[in-house]
This record gives structure tokens, sequence and C-alpha cells, in this order.
């Protein structure tokens, strides 16, 4: 076993145990630490699958941005922290039901897939071609979709107010 197999590791266990208690847990702050856990643990794995900018870009949207606004949200709103969320039954019969069929769907995925050695792998981007790439041939969609999200934000800042 290789240092890049006890990383993987590390990392998937970080990951996968993050995730399994930000949705059981009942307190909303912890569950959002969490979360937090979870995406740095996935950001983890972009680093060793090689690919640098979907990592960047899950620690500084989603860590950076999305995990923070919502603990400020959560904590600047009155008597919220000390909320548990309320999950008193658990759906121990639609959930054992969607594993199974997941769990079916894998194994018949694994057992019939045929395992080929690609010769030549997919080449490598770096982060420099692709800056290039977005700001010569995909331009007008950069541009449009920066006017897209400036309109989603002036709606919910809008929704939000009201």
């Amino acid at each position: 076993m290789t240092i890049y197999d006890v990383i993987f590791y590390l990392f998937a266990a970080v990951t996968v145990v993050s995730a399994f208690f930000t949705v059981t847990i009942r307190n909303i702050v912890q569950s959002a630490f969490f979360l937090m856990l979870t995406l740095f643990g996935a950001a983890g794995l972009y680093v060793l699958l090689g690919s640098d900018f979907v990592a960047i870009v899950q620690l500084v949207v989603y860590i950076g941005g999305i995990v923070i606004i919502l603990l400020f949200g959560v904590m600047l709103t009155n008597k919220i922290t000390s909320v548990d969320i309320k999950t008193g039954t658990m759906q121990l019969l639609p959930a054992s039901i969607g594993v199974g069929l997941f769990a079916g769907f894998l194994i018949a995925v694994v057992t019939n897939t045929k395992w080929i050695q690609i010769d030549n792998p997919i080449p490598s981007t770096t982060l420099a071609s692709l800056g290039n790439t977005l700001m010569n041939e995909y331009v007008i969609a950069f541009e449009l979709l920066g006017i897209i999200l400036l309109i989603a934000l002036v709606g919910a800042a809008s929704l939000a107010r009201k």
C-alpha cells in the first residue's frame, strides 16, 4: 500500500463519515459544519484525481461561499442555533428499497462491465488552457452566464426583502 492509497482512504473516510453525520445529526449548526467537512473531503479526492481546477472551485465556491453563507444565515437568525431538526420518524422501508435498488444496479454494472485498458488517456488540461478557452472560444457564453447569475442574485434579494 502506497502513501497515495493511504491518503485516498483517509479522504474517502472523512467524506463518508462526515456525510453520514450531516444527514443524521439533529443540530442544524453542527450539520452545517459536517457538510463543510464533507465538501472538503470531496475537494481532497478531486486533488488526488488530478483535477486541480475542480478542487479549487469546490473549495472556493462551496466551502468558501455556500457553507459560510449558510452558517451566517443560521447563526444570525434568532433562536435557530438551538433548534433541533425534526426527524421523528425514520422512513426505513423507502430507504431500504432505495439502498437495495442502488446496490442491485451497482452489482449489475460491476459484473457486466468489461474493463478495458485505454492506451491514450485523456490529455490533462491546465488552468491556463482552460482560461484561454473560456476567454477566446466561449466568451459569449461566459458573459451570458455572468448576466444570468446577476439576474438570479437580484431576484433572490428582491424575494428575500419581501
